[in-house]
This record gives C-alpha cells, sequence and structure tokens, in this order.
C-alpha cells in the first residue's frame, strides 16, 4: 500500500500574484508575531522550512534574507538562523553621554567585553587629524568586541592620546567602561562631541567577529569625543548589529539646528 503524501504544514498559494518568497515571508512573520520562536531561539533550517513550505531553497533563502535585512532574524554562520533579540542600541548611542555599557547594566543585561587590540602607535594622518594631534604623536588604540546574551552584538576600535591617559595602555577593560575608567583615574569627562551614522554591510572580517553572514547590514558610527575645554579626547569607529531605539519627544525652539550630542560607548 502506497504511503499517502505529506502535505505541508504551511500551506502556500501558487495561484496567487503574490511571490513564492514573499508568501513565505508573511507566513515566517505571522509565526514570529505569534511568538512561535522567542528573541535569541533558532527558527527551522533552510531544509526543515522547505519541506514546511513545500517550495525550493532559493525561495526560502530570499524570504529570510528578506527578514534578515530589516533586522527581524539575524544568520550567523555556521550556527543558523535566530530571531533577533530585543533592540539593544538605545537614545543614547545617538544624543547623550550614557552608552552602550551603562545603557546594558542599567537594563541588567550580561555584557561580555573582548579585547581583541590594545596597543600604542602613531597616530596616522587620519587619527592625528581627528584627534589634531601630529601623524607621530602615540595615541592608544583599543579594538573591542562586546557581547550581550552571549551574541556578539559591537565590534569597535577606539583611539585616544596617550600624553592625557598613560596609564590606559595596561588597564583591563572587560569588565568596566572606557569612559569611567578614563574619570575616575585621570579626572576626564566627556562633554560633547560629534556623531556619523550610515548604514553598511558586513565585510568578512567583520561577519566573522560578529558571527553572521557576510553582507548582513550593519549600522556604522564614526565619533569623536572632546572635554569641556574642547580638546579631543578619543577618535573611535564601530559597527552595531543592534537597530536604534530612539525615544520621540516634542522639542523646544532652542533645540533647533543643535546637532546631537555624543553617546558614551
Amino acid at each position: 500500500m502506497a504511503k499517502t503524501q505529506r502535505r505541508p504544514k504551511h500551506e502556500i498559494d501558487r495561484g496567487s500574484p503574490l511571490p513564492l518568497y514573499a508568501q513565505v515571508r508573511r507566513g515566517l512573520e505571522a509565526r514570529l508575531n505569534a511568538a512561535e520562536w522567542r528573541p535569541g531561539e533558532r527558527i527551522p533550517g533552510e531544509p526543515e522550512l522547505c519541506r514546511e513550505y513545500g517550495v525550493s531553497r532559493p525561495v526560502i533563502r530570499q524570504a529570510l534574507q528578506e527578514l534578515a535585512t530589516e533586522g527581524t532574524i539575524v544568520r550567523r554562520k555556521g550556527l543558523g538562523t535566530f530571531v533577533s533579540e530585543p533592540k539593544l542600541v538605545s537614545r543614547s548611542l545617538v544624543h547623550s553621554l550614557v552608552g552602550f555599557y551603562q545603557d546594558m547594566e542599567r537594563m541588567g543585561l550580561a555584557t561580555e567585553t573582548k579585547v581583541l587590540e590594545q596597543v600604542l602607535l602613531p597616530a596616522g594622518e587620519k587619527v592625528g587629524s581627528r584627534l589634531k594631534v601630529d601623524p607621530l604623536t602615540p595615541v592608544v588604540k583599543i579594538a573591542r568586541l562586546r557581547s550581550v546574551g552571549g551574541h556578539p552584538v559591537v565590534l569597535v576600535s577606539s583611539f585616544l592620546p596617550q600624553a592625557m591617559c598613560p596609564g590606559l595602555i595596561q588597564a583591563d577593560l572587560r569588565h568596566q567602561s572606557l569612559y569611567g575608567f578614563l574619570e575616575q583615574e585621570y579626572g576626564l569627562r566627556v562633554h560633547g562631541g560629534r556623531r556619523e551614522i550610515e548604514a553598511v554591510l558586513a565585510t568578512d572580517e567583520e561577519a566573522r567577529l560578529l558571527e553572521v553572514e557576510r553582507g548582513t547590514p550593519l549600522l556604522r558610527l564614526e565619533s569623536l569625543s572632546v572635554l569641556e575645554d574642547g580638546r579631543p579626547m578619543e577618535y573611535f569607529h564601530g559597527v552595531f548589529l543592534s537597530r536604534f531605539v530612539v525615544e520621540l519627544g516634542r522639542a523646544s525652539e532652542e533645540d533647533d539646528g543643535v546637532p546631537l550630542r555624543l553617546g558614551r560607548n
């Protein structure tokens, strides 16, 4: 006796003018909205989704790619596809003096910092121009990979004049804020600055460190922080996996035309 063919768990209307990948995407969105999978949870792989929807792998892949592009899911190389965690990068990333480390601590989220590089080197033309020092001036470079809940979300490199904070080269920044250390040890407190934000696609190296696929959308920040007397203290650039949460409110007339203030890292 022949076995009855198993029907897909989630039906696709092949007579619909809506493309197959769009139907799959809509179906996955409905399941995500219904909390079938929780934030951080791994969803079924491409082969299983092919069976569930009765479509080819390229169709599934396109649907997943669109969800990944908008930030609904995260595709981690070699690990699978996961529901995005709650939005972690808050309004402070844009315009306050409280930033990533303090935000995560305030939200009660477990953070981990891996220091990839902590070296003394000449500023060079680009960093020197940002910090307003000679290209041969010694600066401390600190490259860090920061994770939340075991998942890497931030890759950032900071550059600071060594003369301003001579002991920074030996500082252990795995369990403390860089700005917190500078304020406690040297009385250096950020007063303001300028921050530029743009959307980019992950390079091979960024994808490897952030455990995502090459070409995953990221937010790139380039920032300069200054002291109260106007001296540049830190130049940094980095990429963030998370999306923004910006609290909106009616601006006063005094706010018009005022540039965004710098957020701490």
